[in-house]
């Protein structure tokens, strides 16, 4: 399956690159009382189509921070955010929420599925929010869970399925229509060793099939299926041997 990844037309903006996402020189800064808190310092990144980024560092490093600026959940105090050449480091909230419902899809920890959906109006749910009707969406996500060998759970609730099972629904929503940059926020803490192999197994699939990737982890095992590794301490990149100094 491939997730070609259109431009927003409704921004002035011109594509500058062919890269999947860009951070260039972005820093986020924000107050704790009378202290200004830097939560990234500097950070330059370019994630290519098809590439898969792990994303490893100690508590408070500014992992999650990295992610919700890549994802537009947040915004860089300073610096750019291209996805697909385009900047996207200052929309509005609402321009915003269009960018993540149709181009970048989340992936967490626990899952964050609708327990009240089904797997398929789970992986449908994306497609309703915005113009594609309710008979259409849930064919694309029939499509979609046949790809990932989950079609006999179609109609099931996530409470009905296992951990591995749902977090594959997730990845499946994460993914479903032309979204193809990808953000995992530990996608296999929940999971056992075995099972959480699967995940990334699947993963990695998606990418190699045209997304692209960032993966926050603290398992080297599970960053060994990414294309790279970054390594981030107090919000800055650091290069891998100073992780044991």
């Amino acid at each position: 399956m491939r997730y070609p990844l259109s431009t927003d037309s409704s921004r002035a903006h011109t594509p500058t690159s062919t890269t999947a996402l860009e951070l260039q020189e972005v820093t986020r800064t924000h107050q704790d009382g009378p202290a200004t808190v830097t939560a990234l310092d500097g950070i330059s990144l370019v994630l290519e189509p098809g590439e898969l980024v792990a994303v490893m560092g100690p508590s408070g490093s500014g992992k999650s921070t990295l992610l919700n600026i890549a994802g537009t959940l947040d915004s860089p105090t300073s610096g750019r955010v291209l996805i697909n050449g385009v900047d996207v480091s200052d929309l509005s909230p609402a321009a915003a929420a269009e960018i993540r419902r149709s181009h970048v899809g989340f992936v967490f920890q626990d899952f964050n599925l609708v327990p009240t959906l089904t797997a398929a109006e789970n992986i449908a749910l994306p497609l309703e929010l915005g113009r594609t009707s309710r008979r259409q969406a849930r064919t694309k996500a029939l499509e979609v869970l046949e790809t990932l060998d989950l079609a006999q759970l179609a109609d099931r609730f996530p409470a009905e399925i296992s951990g591995g099972q749902a977090q594959r629904v997730a990845i499946g929503r994460a993914l479903i229509g032309e979204r193809r940059l990808l953000l995992a926020d530990e996608p296999t803490g929940a999971l056992d060793t075995t099972t959480g192999e699967g995940v990334m197994n699947l993963l990695r699939q998606q990418i190699d099939a045209g997304g692209s990737g960032l993966l926050v982890t603290h398992e080297p095992r599970f960053a060994a299926w990414a294309d790279r590794t970054i390594y981030l301490r107090d919000g800055r990149l650091i290069e891998d041997e100073e992780i044991f100094l």
